[in-house]
């Protein structure tokens, strides 16, 4: 290189950097070239990657959300006309059934969206196994400032291209689809959940509402009773001693009225609470649970048939087999990374005026481990999940079966309670007909009219423990389910 004097004055001089070699330009050339070449890729992928997209949670905006949800939303009507059999002729509806209630708790139970969220996640995790390693470019330009002849330059490039070996993607690809599976049918497993706690509360609600009107019948019948008793006091026919049992029955049975008023109030609420929407969206809806029972559909759930099915195709069940498939695959997996995977480096160097080109090949020798840690814990993992899936069948036989019996007791004695009633209908009736030949006093038959009523009012807590036996057999068989549709997909999607 030659360094001319260009220019000079009394305060600066500037200085010129002359090129006198044509190699010497071809080789900066070079060297600029790999780096604009780095700069290029570099700029090109960035244009491919995500983004990062602010969503900040609000808790004031989110509880303004939660508070505006109701049973007279557009969006819940479509959504139950989409995934059910039901067709509303009018909108909003007054009485509600447990099926479009069910539909509702589907659309607005938090546990659901939970449970969705989860699957999505495992999805992602399909698409992460899926995923190639990227090869891996390295540009490494250099500057020899001791030797300018031919060129100071060297520039070095390679790409280590990674290779993996004995089917590796393969089996990480199937045990993300198998725990992807698993968080799918988790799904159905929470609807069951969900379904099961409106169940339950909307029994509880039928059934308070139920003994409430009962309560107040016993109540008035006992104040006419206590009136007939005051009268024939007031003529001195019966002493005040005698009607003192009748008056703390009365009391206690007003009693039982604000209690009955009390479980009816809870009952709504956690109505509310299963439905996942706010105490307030129940005012003036009717709820509107039977409890009769249809003695064909009981008739299967208690078949052998039902308990087999159970047994092999319950959600938690399958839940479970693919958990077991995922680690399956994830043995199979370590059993393959006992084989190291292969790095291709093909490379070039341009030294100082010199092209070399080369090829390597980079293998980790398995010579201090073949992954023996790794592939022990799969294998005990295999083990344990095996274990899992073997004491939740037993569970559920235990639970199918014991639901099966108390199903049978409570029928039976249900029907012991039916067999009361009819008899205590029949004096009823025998007594009715004396009063009318003056045969009996009033007080007898209204007497009577109480012992019926507090029949009535067994009978509806043998209904209640029916209706629980019932269901506690439909959730250890988890029939029915209408729509699986309507709890995977996430609401959004079910919107007009």
């Amino acid at each position: 290189m030659i360094i001319a004097d260009a220019a000079a004055s009394r305060h600066k001089r500037v200085f010129v950097i002359e090129s006198v070699s044509k190699t010497n330009r071809i080789s900066v050339r070079l060297a600029g070239g790999a780096l604009a070449l780095n700069a290029g890729l570099a700029a090109l992928l960035l244009q491919g990657c995500a983004r990062f997209k602010p969503e900040p949670l609000s808790p004031e905006k989110n509880a303004e959300r939660l508070e505006e949800r109701s049973l007279t939303n557009a969006s819940l009507r479509y959504f139950i006309e989409t995934n059910s059999k039901h067709e509303f002729a009018r909108w909003p509806v007054e009485s509600w059934d447990f099926e479009a209630l069910t539909f509702a708790a589907f659309y607005y139970h938090p546990s659901l969206a939970v449970a969705r969220a989860q699957w999505e996640t495992a999805r992602g995790g399909e698409k992460t196994a899926a995923q190639r390693p990227n090869p891996v470019l390295s540009v490494t330009p250099a500057y020899n400032a001791t030797l300018l002849t031919p060129s100071p330059w060297l520039t070095t490039a390679s790409i280590d291209v990674p290779l993996e070996t004995a089917g590796k993607r393969k089996y990480r690809r199937a045990q993300a689809a198998h725990l992807s599976e698993a968080a799918r049918l988790n799904i159905a497993s929470v609807a069951w959940t969900v379904r099961s706690a409106l169940r339950a509360n909307l029994i509880d609600y039928s059934v308070a509402e139920q003994r409430l009107e009962a309560i107040k019948r016993i109540v008035s019948l006992e104040q006419q009773v206590v009136k007939l008793l005051t009268g024939q006091i007031e003529v001195g026919s019966l002493s005040s001693a005698e009607a003192v049992t009748f008056r703390i029955a009365l009391l206690r049975s007003k009693l039982d009225l604000t209690d009955a008023e009390r479980l009816l109030s809870d009952a709504r609420t956690r109505v509310a609470e299963a439905l996942g929407v706010p105490l307030r969206s129940l005012d003036g809806v009717r709820l509107n649970f039977e409890l009769k029972l249809n003695q064909q559909e009981a008739q299967q759930l208690t078949s052998a048939e039902a308990r087999r099915a159970a047994l092999l195709s319950r959600a938690d069940i399958l839940g479970a087999l693919a958990e077991y498939a995922a680690a399956q695959s994830a043995l199979q997996l370590e059993i393959a990374r006992q084989y190291p995977d292969i790095h291709i480096s093909p490379g070039y160097e341009y030294d100082q005026g010199s092209s070399k080109w080369s090829l390597g090949a980079t293998l980790e020798l398995p010579i201090l481990s073949r992954n023996q840690g790794p592939i022990a814990e799969a294998t005990a993992k295999r083990r344990e999940s095996a274990a899992k899936f073997n004491a939740l069948q037993t569970k559920v036989m235990t639970d199918v079966d014991r639901a099966v019996e108390l199903y049978r007791i409570t029928a039976q004695n249900l029907d012991a309670l039916r067999a009361l009633g009819a008899e205590q209908s029949k004096r009823q009736q025998m007594i009715e007909q004396q009063l009318k030949a003056g045969a009996v006093e009033p007080l007898e038959l209204v007497n009577a009219r109480v012992e019926m009523a507090t029949t009535e009012l067994a009978q509806l807590d043998g209904q209640l423990r029916l209706q629980q036996a019932l269901g506690a057999l439909e959730d250890a068989l988890q029939r029915p389910l209408d729509s699986m549709r309507a709890v995977l997909e996430p609401v959004e999607k079910n919107r007009p």
